[in-house]
């Protein structure tokens, strides 16, 4: 018997090491935050950072074991006070324990200052943060200056002597390949200064963020990432620093490593340190539209005029993409599962380059700041229409901009 064609690809249930997140691949109907993506400038600001790591090539030695006694002092354990009604609303990545609502994950120096990087759900609703450098058991408070849900980041400044601190070199993510090797130092359950390896799985993933935005261009990883690892660095060869440790993959249900793991890639963290610094937040783009990818099967499934590109499935009442005339869905199927609204308009061009998915379209987003102009070229009742979209700010979450 012949097997229907699948027009959709079966979701898969991860896990933020804490939180449920349900990452989605092939086409989806993308919830309307999701297009609510993440802007921000991508001028890469340099703060003053370590020198990097020598290079090892030729060396006959554990790599590992060398990143390790390197940047492993840099490494911090990450203690956050959070009150019980902050703790329910987002577990971090080290869940809250049953009775003290105290989470734990990891963090890394980046400079002579004390700054430390971590993800934003380590310390959010934190009232109070400690943090124990290195094989250290003193413990030093740390303030948070800065935050970006939407990035899941966070910028801390711990009040460590400077001969505690250690910094490490930030690399750059966008020199990764598949197949390189990484090395991953964090907290996992607790047991601080854990060294895991393993390669770059995959590259140019996308992922949720906490507030319900996406994260674009993550590595994924097959290093060993677990609960308490959450903002350690993923480090290179080199021993420098190429993304931040985020997320993981769990199967159906189970809480622990699979092999999957994902990690902000470093440049579009370095594009934001400043601005943390200086303001104590970023500043992200917003569309205000869900949208799914046009494949060959769903153009035919549907009697598409076209094989790719992104139906638009609803738009934001009052938002930048309503704002300049774009239409969503207004007819609701189920094809293949899955819910799809028809008859919204049709993007195949942003600022005249084709875009064959809704990821390409988040990319655009992604790279773009609020009050930024994006000319989509619409396809509307088989006739071609050019709408100009001035970005807007994104909003707290994205849930708070479902379409009606």
């Amino acid at each position: 018997m012949t097997k229907p064609r699948r027009f959709f690809r079966t979701p898969f249930v991860s896990a933020l090491l804490g939180g449920a997140v349900v990452l989605a691949f092939g086409w989806i109907a993308i919830a309307a935050g999701w297009i609510q993506a993440e802007g921000g400038t991508t001028t890469t600001v340099s703060p003053q950072l370590t020198a990097p790591v020598a290079d090892r090539t030729g060396e006959d030695t554990n790599v590992v074991n060398q990143i390790y006694r390197e940047d492993g002092d840099g490494v911090g354990f990450i203690e956050a006070e959070v009150s019980a009604q902050e703790s329910q609303s987002f577990s971090p990545f080290g869940e809250p324990e049953s009775g003290g609502g105290t989470a734990t994950g990891s963090g890394f120096v980046i400079d002579a200052e004390g700054h430390m990087l971590t993800n934003n759900h380590v310390v959010e609703g934190a009232e109070q943060v400690q943090v124990k450098l290195g094989d250290s058991e003193t413990a030093y408070e740390a303030k948070v200056v800065g935050t970006d849900p939407s990035m899941d980041l966070a910028l801390l400044d711990v009040e460590a002597p400077a001969d505690q601190l250690h910094p490490l070199a930030l690399g750059r993510s966008a020199d990764m390949e598949v197949g390189d090797p990484v090395v991953a130092i964090g907290n996992p359950f607790g047991l601080d200064r854990t060294v895991t390896s393993g390669i770059v799985s995959a590259l140019q993933r996308q992922i949720s963020a906490p507030d319900g935005f996406s994260i674009s261009n993550v590595i994924q990883t097959d290093a060993a990432i677990n609960p308490g690892n959450s903002g350690g660095p993923l480090i290179n060869a080199n021993g420098e620093v190429i993304g931040i440790n985020s997320q993981i993959a769990t199967g159906s249900g189970g809480g622990g490593n699979v092999g999957i793991g994902f990690a902000i890639p470093i440049d579009m963290v370095k594009a934001e340190i400043q601005e943390l610094k200086t303001t104590g937040e970023v500043d992200h783009a917003f569309l205000g539209l869900s949208g799914g990818t046009i494949t060959s099967d769903l153009a035919e499934a549907l009697n598409l005029p076209v094989e790719e590109g992104v139906i638009v499935q609803t738009v934001v009442e009052g938002g930048p993409a309503d704002e300049a005339g774009v239409e969503g869905g207004n007819t609701s199927a189920t094809i293949d599962g899955a819910q799809v609204s028809l008859g919204g308009d049709i993007v195949t061009e942003v600022d005249g380059r084709k875009v064959a998915s809704m990821d390409e379209v988040i990319e655009v987003v992604n790279e773009a700041d609020p009050g930024d102009e994006l000319e989509l070229t619409l396809l509307r009742d088989a006739e071609t229409k050019t709408v100009t979209v001035t970005l807007g700010d994104r909003p707290d979450s994205a849930a708070s901009q479902s379409p009606e």
